[in-house]
């Protein structure tokens, strides 16, 4: 049975880095002043960090592990105070950018709808070769109404076409962040040339405009029925724990049901996580036979452990029985995303397998505390969950736990969905039972950059430090 109390957000960094609102019953808000309304809130920098120090006092997970020497008055900026604050967790592992300060107006569109601003492609880079490409456009974003899709190669950037800079130049001077500079700011309006290579090898100019879209978590190529040799296998890729994303996974988990599927794959290569609401949905609808059974436990730090919950499979019918199931990995896979997969190991043990690369590696989560009147939200790790067995400390991703992984490369030159993509076929093969190579354990998340070589995992291009919501929650999305 459900026995949450307290609204909860699985953050996903590199992942994330970090994700949505939360999910649940009442939730650990402490708002302005001493517990009141937020009118009355003092929303200077001394008040919003004394508010920030109160928060991680009472709440962090790991209260041995914040720097207490600090002094306040020393900071005029929350997130520098927080990043200080969680230092010693950082430094083992613990709390990689999981905890933040955002604005709860941006967080409350994001989980709500997926509402964002920008052209609605996610980008990888090779530092090596100095290359940037776009490895997934969104439904109905400026990006895709410009026709620029998985395997898109960013040649260039300028405002006009007369003064584009190379994707070599800038990679060359600045690194990353002077490519991310270069995009400009993510605000309806702003516009770039951007110089391209389609996948089938025509470079062309295009001028694209940023604009507010909804991201939709189970996009194009998204649910699907695969013949796989005769043999019906449900393929689901979603990209974010968001709300939308329950109706969309109930409406595709109806039609495996009909369609008698029990074997999925299940294509999680960049999801950094989101609300835990829809990851206990998910794990619904994969839970047929295991209802009541534990699917995770949620342990908040020893003085909060009133707030410790159970959740168990709950009966949906739209729920199917799985014999096998593949999930599709890369470090851009975390939190929530690693959640489901944990939770799954007891029921399903070697028919499951983790295709792809590791795991970022966060089993921690976050609750929001909001200080309303100046819209700052604080996304503070406060609780760790665990699977049915225990396993909760996978902190370098989930190679070394799951029992079965298998290695394949992110092609990004085939489409999502596509039986010949490297990782989808790799994920078929199990399925068949085949062997595979085993993911070696690579720590928090593998960091290549050869995307000459398609085989290698790409890594996601991000700024040095996220600076809004959806930078922390889709990182690598322009």
């Amino acid at each position: 049975m459900r026995t949450s109390k307290i609204a909860l957000s699985l953050a996903c960094i590199g992942m994330l880095v970090s994700c949505g609102g939360g999910g649940g019953g009442g939730t650990p808000t402490p708002t302005a002043g001493t517990g009141g309304g937020g009118n009355t809130a003092d929303c200077s920098i001394g008040g919003r960090l004394t508010f920030t120090e109160s928060v991680f006092n009472e709440w962090y997970l790991f209260p041995n592990l914040l720097d207490t020497s600090l002094n306040r008055n020393s900071f005029n900026n929350v997130q520098d105070y927080i990043d200080a604050l969680v230092a010693p967790a950082r430094a083992q592992n613990r709390d990689r950018f999981f905890s933040f300060v955002t604005s709860i107006a941006e967080e409350t569109a994001f989980a709500n709808s997926g509402s964002t601003a920008g052209f609605g492609i996610r980008l990888t880079y090779d530092t090596v070769n100095r290359r940037v490409f776009v490895i997934e456009s969104y439904d109905r974003s400026p990006a895709v109404n410009a026709n620029i899709e998985r395997g898109t190669e960013i040649v260039g950037v300028g405002t006009t076409s007369g003064n584009i800079q190379s994707t070599d130049s800038l990679l060359a001077s600045g690194g990353p962040q002077a490519f991310i500079d270069a995009l400009g700011p993510s605000n309806p309006g702003v516009t770039r040339v951007l110089d391209i290579i389609d996948s089938n090898g025509t470079r062309r100019q295009v001028s694209v405009t940023k604009a507010d879209y909804d991201l939709d978590p189970v996009p194009r190529y998204g649910a699907q029925i695969i013949n796989d040799g005769g043999k019906q296998v449900g393929y689901i890729r979603l990209t974010n724990f968001i709300n939308p994303a329950i109706a969309d996974l109930q409406a595709a988990f109806a039609d495996f049901r009909a369609a008698g599927v029990t074997e999925v794959v299940i294509d999680l290569r960049y999801n950094g996580g989101g609300r835990i609401n829809v990851l206990e949905e998910f794990a619904d609808l994969l839970g047929r036979g295991n209802e009541g059974n534990v699917f995770e436990t949620i342990a908040f730090r020893a003085s909060k452990s009133e707030n410790n919950s159970t959740y168990r499979f709950q009966t949906d019918n739209r729920a199917i029985a799985p014999t096998r199931i593949a999930f599709i990995t890369t470090g851009g896979s975390a939190s929530a995303s690693e959640a489901l997969i944990n939770g799954m190991v007891p029921y399903l043990g070697t028919n499951m397998a983790m295709v792809g690369t590791n795991t970022f590696g966060k089993p921690v989560g976050q609750s929001a505390f909001d200080l309303a009147a100046c819209d700052d939200r604080l996304r503070v790790v406060t609780l760790q969950l665990e699977n049915a067995d225990g396993n909760g400390a996978y902190f370098n991703g989930l190679a070394d736990t799951v029992p079965v992984t298998c290695r394949a490369s992110d092609d990004i030159f085939n489409n999502f969905g596509d039986p010949n993509e490297t990782m989808l076929a790799q994920a078929l093969d199990f399925l068949d039972g085949q062997s595979c190579t085993a993911i070696a354990d690579s720590g928090p998340g593998p960091r290549t950059n050869a995307i000459e070589a398609p085989q290698e995992p790409p890594e996601l291009l991000t700024p040095e430090r996220p600076r809004t919501f959806i930078e922390y929650e889709m990182p690598g999305l322009y």
